[in-house]
């Protein structure tokens, strides 16, 4: 089992499954182990991707292509499901992935030649569907904000996924395509405690900030539905109805919810920070998810991924349905497809066909 790292979510860096040797921890004599570790500096590295949107077929996500400025993600969320992937860079799923990001530089540019393609067919594009679009980096490179642009020049529809405040700078363009049916933003809330949530998402925004985001969003015509997820048995589930209720008269008007998901490196990592977090409630925890999964911590059967089966994801089904109805959340107006006008690939003038 690793050590906290302030600001950091993860407790250590397991060996990813492509590797063939790994590393721990050892204890020599002169009380390394015992010392504080030293902050973690966090890495930038240009993504060569030729291409920047990716589709995908799952029948349980209510989307088909997402753009992702950046790999890797920041905010260190510990039950990220997205951890795995860094394996393919050659990284650990732990504290490489929110310390070792890549980013796209010309990701506005070659969204563009996409877009302009004679092949390319309009379907609503979900921006940070991985790794979040706006954790802190975006502050400096401001990639987010040039895919937003191109998609409102265009008008192609978007919806985003965030748990930063950050979102609010895009305000201006957002509510501009809101008024054309184009956009809507969907908050995460995992927790309304504080303390909690700075251990579970170090450097993700406050749950009060994110209650903040929705208010202004709102205010501001955008459609904005609120994400309880994931849900965590014993964890935050209690705080299930209070959330939906919070968001709500913060002026959310959808919600959906999402069972924990432990892919791959995920498990023992989650399972870690249990230990090291929350040790009184780990087996607890850890029960309640297998009793969800079968009995393992997890299943990707795409029938039950995301809400789990037996009777205790019943009962969370349940009860979120209870509430939203009771609370009077509603299912989303669908974005509009058919305002899309295709860029021209070189970005000098609209295509009129």
């Amino acid at each position: 089992m690793g050590r906290p790292i302030k600001g950091r979510g993860a407790t250590g860096n397991p060996a990813n499954r492509y590797q063939v040797h790994s590393r721990e921890d050892f204890d020599d004599g002169w009380g390394n182990l015992d010392q504080p570790l030293p902050a973690l500096e966090t890495t930038l590295t240009v993504d060569k991707s030729r291409t920047v949107i990716s589709y995908n077929d799952s029948p349980d996500v209510p989307f088909d292509r997402a753009i992702n400025p950046y790999r890797g993600c920041e905010h260190g969320c510990i039950y990220c499901y997205a951890r795995p992937s860094h394996a393919w860079l050659g990284h650990s799923p732990g504290l490489e992935f929110e310390s070792n990001l890549y980013y796209k530089p010309d990701v506005a540019d070659c969204l563009r030649r996409e877009l302009a393609a004679q092949k390319y067919s309009c379907g609503p594009i979900m921006l940070g569907a991985i790794t979040d679009a706006y954790q802190p980096v975006e502050r400096e490179l401001g990639l987010t904000r040039q895919v937003i642009e191109l998609l409102a020049e265009c008008r192609h529809p978007l919806s985003i996924v965030t748990k930063s405040a950050l979102v609010e700078r895009d305000i201006d363009v957002l509510a501009d395509m809101a008024r054309r049916q184009l956009a809507e933003v969907c908050i995460s809330i995992t927790t309304l405690d504080k303390e909690l949530a700075r251990k579970l998402e170090p450097r993700a925004a406050a749950p009060h900030r994110r209650l903040q985001s929705i208010e202004r969003l709102a205010s501001a015509g955008i459609p904005v539905k609120v994400l309880v997820s994931p849900l965590i048995p014993v964890l935050t589930d209690p705080e299930l109805e209070q959330i939906l209720q919070q968001a709500r008269d913060a002026g959310a008007t959808g919600a959906r919810s999402t069972l924990l998901r432990l892919p791959l490196e995920v498990a023992p990592l989650f399972s870690d920070w249990l230990q090291a977090h929350a040790p009184g409630q780990a087996q607890r925890v850890l029960s309640r998810i297998r009793d969800t999964r079968g009995g393992k911590l997890y299943d990707p059967d795409f029938a039950q991924r995301m809400s789990g089966s037996g009777h205790y994801a019943e009962l969370l089904a349940q009860r979120f349905k209870k509430a939203t109805r009771s609370l009077g959340y509603l299912e989303p107006e669908k974005l509009d497809c058919s305002q899309f006008n295709k860029p021209s690939a070189d970005g000098r003038q609209m295509s009129l066909l």
